[in-house]
């Protein structure tokens, strides 16, 4: 599902751009302009998901004229968010699991360049019939 809210870009004064969210508790930042709108999906992305895994209710969108960012060189944007990718994204991010083998398996599985994740993600969808 996509979403689209708006957010308060605020340059500095090294080039970087702080970014903050009027319709939530979030602030990110970038190292120049197109980072930044980066940054800011990608926050938004994950606070949306965040809100929606706990049932909590996501706030309406501001009409971005009614936000005044409180300095001059600030402007407001409108930024959007596919939660769908995100949450494949997430998904599919490796997680570390260890597990224990006989050294005897380790060593000639290392002389053979095993790729253990690989194989340890193999056999679980096997055993998963995935």
């Amino acid at each position: 599902m996509k979403y689209v809210y708006p957010a308060c870009f605020y340059p500095e004064d090294d080039g970087r751009y702080s970014v903050e969210f009027a319709d939530f508790d979030l602030a990110t930042f970038g190292n120049d302009l197109g980072d930044a709108v980066y940054m800011a999906s990608d926050a938004l992305s994950g606070r949306i998901l965040s809100m929606l895994e706990d049932g909590e209710k996501l706030p309406s969108a501001s009409d971005p004229i009614t936000i005044h960012p409180d300095d001059k060189h600030a402007f407001v944007s409108l930024i959007a968010t596919d939660v769908k990718e995100a949450e494949v994204d997430i998904l599919n991010k490796p997680v570390r699991k260890t597990v224990k083998i006989p050294l005897w398996l380790n060593k000639a599985a290392s002389q053979k360049h095993v790729d253990f994740s690989a194989v340890f993600k193999d056999a679980l969808l096997e055993q998963l019939a995935m």
